[in-house]
């Protein structure tokens, strides 16, 4: 597993933590980017209508995100 594999799970755990999207909503979102590879989590996520940008801003302002 890649450092952006982990950076991927991290945000996708982060943002049903937070109840900003569910984990099927997760699963989907990292179906498609399995099958574009090179997209941001929180593009497809915010393509999709499941998140905003103001979710992905908590995401990366949070101190898991940063540790």
């Amino acid at each position: 597993m890649t450092d952006s594999d982990t950076s991927i799970q991290r945000i996708g755990e982060f943002l049903v933590k937070i109840g900003a999207i569910s984990t099927g909503q997760r699963d989907e979102v990292l179906q498609l980017q399995r099958q574009q590879p090179g997209r941001l989590f929180g593009e497809i996520a915010i393509e999709l209508g499941y998140i905003n940008d103001e979710a992905v801003d908590r995401y990366l302002a949070s101190p898991a995100h940063h540790g």
